[in-house]
């Protein structure tokens, strides 16, 4: 198959280490060094996985190797110290206390915590939205499925792009109200108080749980995530906050400040830690909730155990259970300090992010131009380090109007294909409001030509799709 070159022009050092004393290589190709990236592969799909820097690689493989060196001492005395360290470097980060921190695989993982441990009764309600990353819908439709009583009842917001962020808000606020009237006899409480954490349900108030995202994964659209927080305070309604894409890209989390009551980040993402690790937050307040870490860990504190607490240990444990839930491999967690470390030396959060979203807001500028289309969010609103731009193939205005499923399902598969196997290069491609979209991620890597080279690549790759996929009447 033809590989097309993209533009390699710069020279970048090899960056498995570096001298903290000296500053780095200015951002753009020269930094694309720092990392393991095939020289020739533009990657502009950050978002989807991260991209591990070889400084924390090698600081993975020390660690690795400490490991292997003496397994017993390792998960049984050098580990705990060092994870603590983690929880408290992202606590840090996101300003929360650090036993409200603890470390997950990923997002989807430490949502399934938080959802599983509700214990669910007859007239409860969850909520999530169009735009919920699937995973964590389908993990909604299984609670609503489940062949075992009692079980949720299954809502959903409907959120078309572009939005404002007011618009999004009353649409999230209309729609916690409606659902609401749809159950005129169901009370729903919010157990709020940390002093009572049952008194809303003492009088048999149902729950109401909605999930809401902090950036969504496709559009990659910032949300107002901290105002739908209080408007969950005000409705009685639990907030489960799906923040796959907040950490390392979204500045100044407080949690401490926005107090939802569940929280998810994955550290591999954006922050540079090693593949999978996420921080799940709980509120103090809602620790009674999490009974359980998944799998249940030896520290399980069941309720029928006659015998005290040790000391120092409340309610239900929630920590020391997340600390180790069966052998695994811990490295990802214990990652975070050399991720934190490297993106100190590149600057910090503030430099980082700026740079970022300036590339992201003018290289999606430079990408539509190229393709001849337009960017989702021309306010610059709702975009961070992630741009949304439109692909050039029919919008369609009706549904089933040009695309079946089996249409869409080719067209993404043709997508996927042609980028990485012809063009070397990617970003993440998606279906919305008639039309097909590119979510670019901007990291510091990346320049300018990087969008322009990918904008040629998705434009022949469309031009195909419309002289094949989309002139078979069978496909239509």
């Amino acid at each position: 198959m033809t590989h097309s070159t993209p533009p390699n022009d710069t020279e970048v050092p090899s960056g498995h280490t570096y001298d903290k004393d000296v500053p780095p290589p200015p951002f753009g190709h020269a930094l694309k060094g720092f990392w393991a990236f095939d020289p020739e592969y533009v990657n502009l799909n950050h978002g989807s996985y991260g991209s591990l820097p070889l400084p924390v690689m090698f600081a993975c493989s020390e660690l690795g190797m400490l490991a292997e060196r003496n397994p017993d001492k390792f998960h049984r005395i050098t580990y705990m110290p060092l994870l603590e360290e983690s929880r408290r470097l992202v606590a840090e980060l996101v300003g929360a206390a650090t036993d409200e921190i603890v470390l997950v695989p990923n997002t989807t993982h430490g949502l399934n915590t938080v959802l599983r441990n509700f214990e669910w009764r007859e007239g409860d309600v969850v909520i999530g939205a169009s735009t919920t990353y699937g995973a964590i819908s389908h993990t909604l439709q299984y609670l609503a499925d489940r062949s075992e009583q009692p079980r949720p009842e299954l809502h959903s917001i409907e959120y078309t792009f572009p939005m404002t962020h007011a618009e999004i808000m009353d649409r999230f606020r209309s729609r916690l109200r409606e659902v609401k009237k749809q159950y005129p006899n169901t009370a729903f409480g919010y157990a709020y108080s940390e002093g009572d954490a049952n008194a809303a349900f003492k009088e048999g108030k149902n729950k109401f749980v909605a999930v809401i995202d902090s950036i969504t994964a496709n559009p990659g659209a910032l949300m107002p995530w901290q105002e739908m927080v209080k408007i969950c305070r005000e409705e009685g309604v639990y907030s489960v906050i799906d923040a796959a894409h907040s950490i390392g890209q979204e500045m100044n989390i407080n949690l401490g400040s926005a107090d939802p009551d569940f929280w998810v980040s994955n550290c591999h993402k954006w922050l540079y830690a090693k593949r999978g690790c996420a921080a799940l937050y709980v509120s103090k307040r809602n620790q009674y909730l999490i009974k359980s870490s998944i799998p249940t860990s030896n520290e399980y504190v069941s309720p029928r155990d006659p015998r005290p607490l040790p000391p120092g240990v409340e309610g239900t444990n929630f920590v020391v259970q997340h600390e180790w839930t069966g052998t695994m491999d811990f490295i990802p967690s214990l990652s975070i300090k050399a991720a934190l470390d490297f993106r100190k030396w590149l600057g910090g959060e503030s430099v980082i992010n700026e740079y970022c979203h300036k590339l992201a807001i003018d290289g999606g500028k430079k990408l539509a131009e190229v393709m001849g289309t337009k960017v989702m969010d021309e306010t610059g609103a709702l975009t961070l380090n992630m741009v949304n731009v439109l692909l050039p193939l029919p919008v369609q205005s009706r549904e089933g109007e040009v695309y079946s499923k089996d249409t869409l399902r080719a067209i993404n598969d043709q997508l996927m294909e042609k980028l990485l196997l012809k063009w070397n290069t990617y970003a993440a491609h998606y279906f919305h409001a008639g039309g097909w979209w590119c979510r670019c991620s901007a990291q510091v890597w990346n320049e300018i030509s990087d969008f322009e080279y990918l904008g040629k690549a998705f434009t022949a790759v469309c031009e195909e799709i419309k002289g094949t996929i989309l002139t078979s009447p069978e496909q239509i």
